[in-house]
């Protein structure tokens, strides 16, 4: 008498539990584009030919999208791939709503766009991963793509 109470208990404790776990990776994914900072879309294989020239090299870029109803200091934030290249945000506020593009080649910064400075391209074309790293060294978001994504990525 005892199993037959018991199996019910557990088979709905048991129901309940995955669930409940189905429902937290849609959550997880959900939460993350609400209210904060995230890379947006990355085109990572600038067209045409790659023959480092600074328009070839400002053709490679990063958006960082502002998802929160306020306005986001990026100082000390990092933006960073596999192989360890680093773009640091000096002071530049990003507005509620709003998206940053980050160009790999040198240019004068404005409003919605900063330049990397580099003479020579940042993103893998077969294969990378893009980090945008929080000042305390903690991970904000990510994405990675490979060959079959055809030179860029739409993160959201």
């Amino acid at each position: 008498m005892r199993i037959r109470i018991a199996a019910p208990a557990v088979l709905a404790a048991t129901a309940l539990s995955v669930s409940l776990l189905a429902a937290s990776p849609a959550s997880a994914a959900t939460v993350r584009h609400q209210g904060g900072l995230h890379l947006g879309y990355i085109q990572y294989d600038s067209p045409g030919r790659d023959n480092r020239s600074n328009s070839s090299l400002n053709a490679e870029w990063v958006n960082i999208h502002n998802s929160s109803r306020s306005t986001v200091q990026l100082k000390g934030y990092k933006l960073k791939d596999n192989t360890g290249y680093t773009y640091t945000f000096g002071s530049y506020k990003i507005g509620a709503g709003k998206t940053v593009k980050v160009r790999t080649g040198k240019g004068r910064d404005a409003s919605g766009v900063r330049y990397w400075g580099r003479g020579s391209y940042v993103w893998n074309n077969t294969s990378d991963k893009a980090r945008l790293v929080k000042p305390s060294g903690s991970l904000q978001d990510s994405c990675s793509w490979t060959r079959a994504d055809r030179g860029y990525k739409n993160c959201h």
